[in-house]
């Protein structure tokens, strides 16, 4: 953990305490006394107040990084965060133009394999560096490019006459799994990049023997959405979790130290929320799969959290990063 990922979790523990939360005992209390609908409109106004925070910055170094590149693990609210950043970007007079890296994988048979040899969509040399770079460096310098469409199907780039030119109060938002390593714009002057490096840092200890996993908040936050939007089941996203993880070991958690700041998407109502999705869910888990344990230890924590009512669920705002997993949510570019 890098100092600036350990200041802001510890940063986040610290105004936990000045609330009254110093761990999970004093946030049941607090909804058991029925005090979720004031905890919620708390959190909200802490985190719009953080992304004003990161705006704020952006706008400091717009005259220099005109580039704005985001990233953070699996399931820390990265889509929603991008579109909260830019709508302070726009309250501040700046114009945020959106690229998205996924356009930029090199052609099918040009991506390289893994170990077992099937395609490694999460190599940096999965991405088009070459074009990625000769682009953005066109756009600093005023010129007009051409942004192209990746079609998944035939694994190929389209142009279809997407141009793009950066205006004087124009900043360019990049959200991707690489957008904190600097190999992936190593041809671009890095002065001219500004990196926001999310993530879900926990901070109120469950119980005695649980001190509140943020990868295992990632996970709970993950098997909701996924059952709710792709139709996976919470024994599959268990599954694949580990292979997840490795992803993430390997291409995000090096280049924390990269970024210019960290922003803690952790809410302290975020357990109580995801508690009255995802037990229901999890308790569907067999004993006979291979997720069952895995399951039963989120159980196993979750049972040490007051859930949230429908409706004090109903109370949560449609902005909210919450509601990029539970639903609900209504951000607009």
């Amino acid at each position: 953990m890098t100092d600036r990922v350990y200041s802001s979790k510890q940063e986040y523990r610290d105004w936990c305490d000045a609330m009254g939360f110093k761990n999970m005992d004093c946030l049941n209390n607090a909804l058991l006394e029925g005090r979720a609908v004031e905890l919620i409109n708390l959190c909200e106004a802490r985190q719009e107040r953080k992304y004003g925070e990161i705006a704020n910055e952006i706008l400091w170094n717009s005259k220099t990084a005109k580039i704005v590149m985001m990233a953070g693990p699996s399931s820390s609210g990265k889509t929603s965060s991008s579109l909260r950043i830019a709508q302070q970007c726009r309250v501040l007079g700046l114009t945020p133009k959106v690229i998205e890296l996924d356009n930029y994988f090199v052609d099918r048979q040009f991506t390289p394999k893994d170990e077992k040899g099937e395609y490694d969509f999460e190599s940096i040399y999965a991405m088009d560096m070459e074009l990625l770079n000769k682009q953005l460096n066109a756009l600093l310098a005023g010129e007009e490019v051409e942004i192209p469409r990746y079609d998944f199907v035939n694994g190929a780039k389209i142009f279809e006459g997407n141009m793009m030119k950066l205006e004087q109060n124009d900043i360019l938002l990049m959200e991707g799994i690489h957008a904190l390593n600097p190999q992936l714009t190593s041809a671009v002057d890095q002065s001219k990049i500004f990196r926001v490096y999310i993530s879900a840092l926990s901070a109120l200890d469950i119980s005695e023997t649980d001190h509140g996993s943020t990868t295992d908040k990632r996970l709970l936050r993950r098997i909701v959405r996924d059952n709710r939007t792709r139709g996976h089941s919470p024994e599959a996203t268990i599954l694949r979790w580990p292979s997840v993880r490795a992803g993430e070991i390997k291409n995000i958690f090096p280049y924390e130290e990269n970024a210019n700041v960290v922003f803690n998407s952790s809410m302290l109502y975020d357990l109580p929320l995801l508690k009255y999705y995802a037990e229901p869910l999890l308790e569907e888990i067999a004993e006979t799969s291979p997720a069952y344990k895995k399951a039963q230890d989120l159980l196993n924590m979750l049972s040490n959290v007051v859930a949230l009512k429908p409706s004090e669920i109903a109370v949560i705002p449609p902005t909210s990063i919450l509601r990029e997993f539970v639903g609900g949510q209504k951000l607009t570019r």
